[in-house]
């Protein structure tokens, strides 16, 4: 049997849908109104696949009105410059859509075509944090409700920038193959943006490329600014891509032997500035994706409008790539994905997740941080040294040497440490390669009972009196970095309290202040978590206490001259950034 909907009953249809909908309205609304038998089966067809889900359904797939979305967003104050004079960064968004929808065939527009739905996302010149107020940017907003795992997205690499890209626009000769990525697309984008301008392939591209001071990493911040960060861990990180990003620049562009003494044709020394430079790190820092399903492995990109995505640490959503075509047959090419990771309301902005990313590193390289951050934690310095043979002798005190200094040394020379290290601190816990490290360093001889250092598990407690110490440690350890700061957490939620004061402040001094208040309550909630660990366990008995707390050694502050790398600086390492932070 074949049923069929002729226009007059689709109408039909929908104005019964309107009664129907009568008919759940409070009775105060509609007291004068007798119910009827009519309207009570009216009523109970407004079930599962009734009228009213027919009715639902022809609505929502009706759609809006082209151009309908963006005129709610204008009313809004979602397209920024409400003084009504034109709006420069709606002509670059307009811009950059149409170059996608010509170079590329993607489709963005808000209306339906055949084959191809209304594209679900829209551009938002101006977005803000919900928990701070502070902009945040560009952004993409949700034309219409979103359903989990739809497909946001889809562009061709071909519009992407990457080292190959880089390559092919500078020449191989000046890039090679082994050049790092970083290098390489910080070397395109100031081409394509100073050298070559209007006449860029990727010109509506650059045109939405956001200045160094709408970004704000505080690699790029003044002294004054950074005074604000005084004894947070993010201070050195910054200093340390300050002078490697020079230095990068020097050995690679600018220095003796650099591309602009061997191409000046190709890189005037003009245009590669060090100025230029530190505004295409800036972009590629916080807009730079890294993709890894790609044919021959993975690679760093720029993707346009892919990039407008803000961050959320709880979205599920990362950006990634695949080949062309469908299942079976397959057209070699490549292109950026991006899949829904959770419904989404009309209006609501669209997020996907950086990566699991501390405060820390989103302040160094994206210049912002976020008041509620399961990934957030501050990096302590934990530094433990033996007392040798040697430094007893030169000691005048009457302390005795650690009988397994020297092979303590040793052991964590060989594992590539130093004993003086950086761990990152987490609201809720603390990492296991701290507690091995401690848990070796407070090794004593009734520990080993004669067995070497190598055969102990160090995942494991060694014993009670070990255990103790190790906790310990970690409090001391974290008390010291507590000290380091010049004004305590209730300062700094005094200054953002007094709200009229508080917007005085530049955004980076209150991206600062902010960010220092979290570190600190993040390191008394440490510090309250292993007290009660250590009362929990018993490891506050009088009988456990060692010679200074440590193990015939003693616990420093950690001094910044000389020690390792920072865990932050080790995880900006893992990202393959082109500067080995030291």
């Amino acid at each position: 049997m074949k049923f069929g909907f002729s226009s007059q009953a689709l109408l039909l249809l929908l104005g019964n849908h309107v009664v129907s909908t009568l008919a759940f309205a409070p009775p105060s609304l509609f007291a004068t109104r007798p119910t009827t038998t009519t309207s009570t089966q009216r009523q109970m067809a407004g079930g599962e696949g009734g009228e009213s889900e027919w009715a639902k359904a022809l609505q929502e797939a009706s759609g809006q009105a082209p151009g309908a979305f963006e005129a709610e967003m204008k009313m809004k104050g979602l397209l920024g410059n409400k003084s009504g004079k034109a709006n420069p960064k709606l002509s670059a968004n307009a811009k950059l859509l149409q170059w996608l929808e010509v170079e590329g065939e993607v489709y963005l527009k808000d209306e339906s075509t055949w084959g191809e739905a209304p594209h679900p996302m829209a551009i938002s010149t101006e977005t803000v944090d919900e928990m701070t107020n502070e902009s945040s940017g560009r952004g993409l907003l949700a034309r219409r409700n979103i359903n989990d795992g739809e497909e946001l997205l889809i562009i061709p690499m071909t519009l992407c920038l990457t080292k190959n890209s880089a390559r092919e626009a500078l020449g191989e000769d000046a890039l090679p193959e082994t050049i790092n990525e970083y290098l390489a697309i910080a070397c395109q984008l100031i081409h394509e943006r100073f050298i070559k301008g209007d006449k860029s392939y990727f010109k509506d591209y650059i045109g939405i490329l956001p200045e160094v001071n709408e970004v704000n990493p505080t690699f790029t911040w003044n002294d004054d600014d950074l005074k604000f960060l005084d004894g947070s861990p993010v201070i050195a990180a910054t200093k340390s891509l300050q002078m490697k990003l020079e230095r990068e620049y020097n050995a690679l562009l600018g220095g003796e032997g650099g591309l602009c003494e061997k191409f000046p044709d190709r890189f005037p020394r003009e245009q590669f500035s060090l100025e230029n430079w530190i505004w295409a790190f800036t972009m590629l820092f916080s807009r730079a994706i890294r993709l890894r399903n790609l044919k021959q492995g993975e690679s760093l990109a720029m993707v346009p409008y892919a990039d407008l995505i803000n961050h959320s640490p709880f979205s599920g959503a990362y950006i990634d790539a695949r080949e062309t075509g469908d299942w079976l047959f397959k057209t070699g090419e490549e292109e950026v994905i991006l899949y829904a990771d959770r419904g989404y309301r009309k209006m609501e902005q669209i997020y996907i997740s950086y990566g699991p990313k501390s405060n820390a590193e989103l302040l160094l390289l994206y210049g912002f941080a976020l008041e509620r951050n399961p990934f957030n934690s501050v990096d302590v310095t934990v530094s433990i040294v033996p007392r040798t043979a040697e430094m007893a002798e030169a000691d005048d005190s009457d302390a005795e040497a650690d009988p397994l200094a020297e092979e303590k040394m040793e052991f964590i020379r060989n594992a590539g440490r130093d004993n003086t290290v950086d761990f990152p601190c987490y609201a809720d816990r603390y990492p296991v390669e701290m507690l091995e490290y401690l848990r070796l360093m407070q090794m004593t001889p009734e520990d080993t009972r004669g067995q070497p250092l190598y055969a102990f598990d160090y995942t494991r407690t060694i014993s009670a009196a070990n255990e103790a110490a190790v906790l310990k440690s970690v409090v001391e350890a974290v008390k010291m970095q507590l000290d380091r700061y010049p004004n305590t957490e209730e300062d700094d939620a005094n200054i953002i309290k007094d709200k009229g004061m508080f917007r005085l402040l530049s955004y980076n001094q209150r991206m600062a202040v902010r960010h220092r208040r979290n570190e600190k309550r993040l390191l008394k909630r440490t510090i309250a978590a292993l007290q009660k660990q250590i009362r929990k366990k018993g490891l506050d008995a009088p009988d456990l206490q060692r010679a200074g707390g440590s193990t015939l050694g003693e616990v420093l502050p950690g001094d910044d001259v000389g020690k390792q790398k920072t865990a932050l600086e080790d995880r900006l390492e893992k990202m393959g950034l082109p500067v080995d932070l030291k």
